[in-house]
């Protein structure tokens, strides 16, 4: 049970005054060393493909440790083999490497206080659980899960809290060790302290729980000799010197228990920071079920690192303005706890495409952002593109490139939209046939012949939208019995440039395209009808 001493956030910078003690763990990997400043880590469960949700808890580590310059590490808790993802952690270590957000320690870059993988730190759970066996914190609980169930069900009929009874606390001494020499199956427990625990959360306040109100002594080391999260979880914190735990507001109703297992040891435990609960727009909470919450689905949508970071920076703030866009060092120097909110945070997908755009404005409005969008534009189209087409290179080239964002930027949200089919004309040719022409024109080539010599007058000079909108406006004067109406003639023009039959204005498709291609296609189209001259 959670209870608010004080409801009102106590405003103060966070000080650094308290943040570590020096410290020495009976870690099975030696004696701790002495540190100080700021230590936080990310440690997710390898359940499943990390999503926002995941991303913004790492995310806000990493700004608290660089904005007090310093340490972020990784820490994977794969305790709960049962729900194990043989490809996550993998997920994991990219997706934070993609998102810039680097560890300093963790499984792949190693570190002094590692294993930071916990299935490899059994040993030092034993270690730790031993010694609370000793000085009677814990105890052996011979329990069956048949009278474990018993007594949950009992629990529910009667309305009440579903909790252990402590039976096997009172076993005596020669009790135990029988069931032990017999080989019965077991869990170690630890003892819950019947009083209230009180400590300051640094989202939330002053905070007093009672864990034992409502819950049994909680299990620490299962059956099988792997323990569960929360007695990890704090033998880890202690081992890895963490200053500072910030991670989602479900976790809050555990910090009494946890610091009780702090005290049990006699450790000074971290500080700790809760984060608002993230909702969905409609108040429903973010589940990895959902795809569009998943950095995998999103970075196939082509959002950026830095889109993402910013969408999830608007939801419970951190910064005095959260609806400014920043870059990831931006992020480092505004950061702060004092500005993260306590009510929940409402993720605003729609927000992605507005940020991602934004980001392309701005990125557009200096020669070095161009130069670095047309480098990723060229990635992306020689990726899309290349191998699609037999004997069709796409038009890759620097002066392509930087027209085709520059002409569309206000109406993309990122660079993956000019790769969609909705685009292909720009880098590919379109497989345009005669009989969709004669559809829309019955006889075209008095027309086509007729464009076809207006567009190879037009100067290279003069080949921009403007001038190309006043030659296609000159069409409407053409009031010959050959000549169609002139949506008859947008049709078969944006036909024979696309193969589409909606998109940009016919003045701006021809303007992207040059005027070269344009002509290409345009006489290709009225090659397919069977005509060959066009003098």
């Amino acid at each position: 049970m959670l209870f608010m001493i004080n409801v009102c956030r106590i405003h103060r910078r966070v000080t650094l005054s308290r943040i570590l003690d020096a410290r020495t763990s009976h870690c099975k990997y030696g004696t701790v060393a002495q540190t100080s400043g700021v230590r936080v880590r990310f440690a997710p469960s390898p359940t499943g493909h990390i999503h926002l949700g995941g991303l913004r808890t790492a995310l806000y580590n990493y700004l608290f440790a660089k904005s007090h310059g310093g340490q972020f590490l990784l820490r994977i808790e794969d305790t709960d083999q049962s729900r194990f993802v043989p490809d996550a952690m993998k997920n994991i270590e990219d997706t934070l490497n993609w998102a810039n957000l680097t560890p300093d320690e963790g499984p792949t870059q190693g570190g002094k206080y590692g294993p930071y993988l916990q299935s490899e730190r059994l040993p030092i759970y034993k270690e730790h659980a031993d010694i609370l066996l000793k000085n009677g914190k814990a105890y052996h609980c011979f329990c069956s899960q048949q009278r474990l169930s018993l007594l949950r069900k009992a629990a529910i009929r009667k309305k009440e809290t579903p909790k252990y009874d402590n039976r096997c606390r009172h076993l005596t001494p020669q009790e135990i060790q029988d069931k032990l020499d017999q080989g019965v199956s077991h869990v170690i427990r630890f003892k819950l302290d019947e009083g209230a625990v009180t400590f300051e959360d640094l989202v939330y306040g002053l905070i007093q729980q009672r864990p034992a109100l409502v819950e049994g002594d909680p299990v620490i080391i299962k059956a099988d000799g792997f323990p569960v999260y929360h007695f990890a979880n704090v033998v880890d914190d202690h081992c890895m010197q963490i200053s500072h735990v910030l991670r989602g507001w479900e976790w809050l109703t555990s910090v009494g228990k946890h610091i009780q297992l702090y005290n049990a040891f006699r450790w000074t435990p971290p500080q700790f920071a809760h984060l608002p609960l993230l909702l969905n727009k409609d108040g429903t909470k973010l589940s990895k079920r959902q795809n569009d919450i998943s950095v995998d689905y999103l970075k196939v949508k082509g959002y950026s690192p830095n889109s993402i970071l910013n969408l999830i920076t608007f939801c419970g703030a951190g910064f005095e303005d959260n609806r400014k866009i920043r870059t990831l060092s931006q992020m480092v120097n505004e950061f702060s706890l004092d500005g993260v909110t306590q009510h929940s945070a409402v993720l605003d997908m729609e927000m992605l495409d507005y940020i991602g755009q934004q980001e392309i404005l701005k990125a557009s409005q200096s020669t070095e952002g161009m130069e670095k969008l047309v480098r990723q534009l060229q990635q992306l189209v020689t990726e899309t593109y290349r191998e699609r087409k037999q004997g069709q290179d796409p038009k890759i080239a620097d002066d392509y490139l930087h027209k085709i964002i520059e002409i569309r930027k206000l109406h993309i949200k990122n660079l993956h939209d000019l790769v969609s089919n909705k685009y292909r004309y720009l880098w590919i040719a379109p497989n345009t046939n005669a009989e969709t022409v004669k559809e829309i024109i019955p006889q075209p080539d008095p027309f086509l012949k007729y464009f076809i010599k207006l567009v190879s007058e037009v100067p290279e000079k003069d080949w921009d939208q403007t001038n190309l909108a006043s030659q296609l406006k000159s069409l409407k004067q053409k009031k010959d019995a050959d000549f169609p109406s002139f949506p008859k003639m947008m049709k078969v023009i944006r036909y024979s440039l696309t193969g589409q039959k909606e998109g940009p204005a016919v003045a701006e498709i021809m303007e992207m395209l040059m005027k070269e291609e344009v002509l290409d296609r345009l006489i290709r189209i009225r090659n397919n009808l069977g005509f060959r001259d066009v003098s």
